[in-house]
C-alpha cells in the first residue's frame, strides 16, 4: 500500500518518514535552546505546522518569512505587524541572498534574553546556543541554513522529501542549527490549505491533479494579481476578463505555443510549466493569504468578553 494519503475532495499527504520526524522532533526539542520555524512569506499562516507549534510550545520561538523576495511586499509588512501584534519574533529573509550568522544570532538572543541571563549569572559566558530549525517541506530551511553558515553544509534540492535524516551545523558566533526534516501534519482540516502547500511545492506533484491545481491556481492570481499574469503571459485584460480556470490555462499554453497535432493545447504541460515559474518567481512577487483581522490572543479575549 502507498504511503500517500489522497483524498478525492482535498490535498492530503502524510507519508511515513513524516510521522518519525514528528517523533524525532519530540525527542530532540529537550536538548535545544530556541526554535527557529521556517515560514513561506507567500503563505505565511498554511505554512505555519500546527504539530510543530505543539511539539515545541515550551521553546522561545523566531519565525523567519523566508523567500520574502518572491512574495508582495505590502502584505509581507502586514504578515510582519501580525506577528508583532501577536508577540511573536518575526523576521522576513530571502534564502537565496548571501547571509551571515548575525542575520539571526541578534533576534535569537533576544529570545533567549531570560536564559542567556541566567547563564550569565552561573558564569557560562560563551556557552554555545543550540537552536532546532524546523518548517514544512521545500520551504527553504537548508538553502537558509548553508546560507548563514557560509557552505554547503545541508542537502538541497528544489523537491519535498530531501533532507531525511537531522544534522548539527555550526554557524559561528556560538550558534548551532539542528536541521530537522520537513514535515507536514496529518490531516489538513482547511482545503485550501492544501492546495496552497501544493501550490509552493510543498506535496509531491506526483500525486496531484497539476491540471486541476493549475486552474484553481490561474482563477486566483487573475482575481488578486491580473496585471502580473498579463505581464507574464502577453495577455491583454480583456483576454482574462470572466474567464474560469480551464480558459486560463488554455490561453496560458497557447500563447506558449504548447500545441499537440490539431492545434490542441497541451493543458498538462502548460500547467507544469505555469506552476514552476510561480514557484521559481517568474509570475512576479505573489501572496496567496492576508492576515487575519484579529490576532489569536485579541480573538480569543473578545470571546471572552462576549462570554
Amino acid at each position: 500500500m502507498s504511503e500517500d494519503i489522497i483524498n478525492r475532495r482535498a490535498i492530503q499527504w502524510f507519508p511515513g518518514h513524516m510521522a518519525k520526524t514528528l517523533r524525532l522532533m519530540e525527542t530532540e526539542i529537550r536538548n535545544v535552546d530556541c526554535v527557529l520555524q521556517i515560514l513561506d512569506a507567500r503563505i505565511p499562516l498554511s505554512s505555519l505546522n500546527p504539530e510543530i507549534e505543539r511539539i515545541t510550545s515550551g521553546k522561545p520561538h523566531l519565525y523567519i518569512m523566508n523567500k520574502a523576495d518572491l512574495a508582495d511586499p505590502d502584505i509581507t509588512a502586514q504578515w510582519l505587524a501580525y506577528f508583532k501584534s501577536a508577540g511573536a519574533g518575526c523576521l522576513p529573509m530571502n534564502s537565496k541572498q548571501s547571509g551571515k550568522a548575525g542575520a539571526v544570532k541578534g533576534p535569537i538572543e533576544k529570545e533567549l534574553s531570560a536564559l542567556m541571563e541566567r547563564r550569565r549569572k552561573k558564569g557560562m559566558i560563551g556557552a554555545r546556543i543550540r537552536v532546532m530549525v524546523v518548517g514544512i517541506p521545500n520551504v527553504g530551511k537548508s538553502s537558509l541554513i548553508n546560507k548563514l553558515a557560509g557552505s554547503k553544509r545541508a542537502k538541497v534540492e528544489d523537491r519535498p522529501g530531501v533532507t531525511r535524516g537531522k544534522q548539527w551545523v555550526s554557524i559561528g558566533g556560538g550558534v548551532e542549527l539542528l536541521d530537522m526534516p520537513g514535515v507536514l501534519w496529518p490531516k489538513f482540516d482547511d482545503k485550501e490549505v492544501g492546495e496552497k502547500l501544493a501550490y509552493i511545492g510543498s506535496i509531491k506533484d506526483e500525486i496531484l491533479d497539476i491540471e486541476h491545481l493549475a486552474m484553481r491556481f490561474l482563477q486566483t492570481v487573475a482575481e488578486n494579481y491580473p496585471k502580473l499574469l498579463c505581464a507574464r503571459y502577453n495577455l491583454t485584460p480583456e483576454e482574462i476578463e470572466g474567464k474560469d480556470g480551464f480558459d486560463l490555462l488554455e490561453l496560458v499554453g497557447r500563447k506558449r505555443g504548447m500545441l499537440q497535432s490539431g492545434g490542441v493545447v497541451n493543458t498538462e504541460r502548460a500547467a507544469i510549466m505555469m506552476l514552476d515559474e510561480f514557484r521559481g518567481g517568474k509570475l512576479g512577487r505573489i501572496t496567496l493569504e492576508k492576515p487575519p483581522k484579529f490576532t489569536p490572543a485579541a480573538r480569543e479575549q473578545e470571546q471572552d468578553d462576549a462570554e
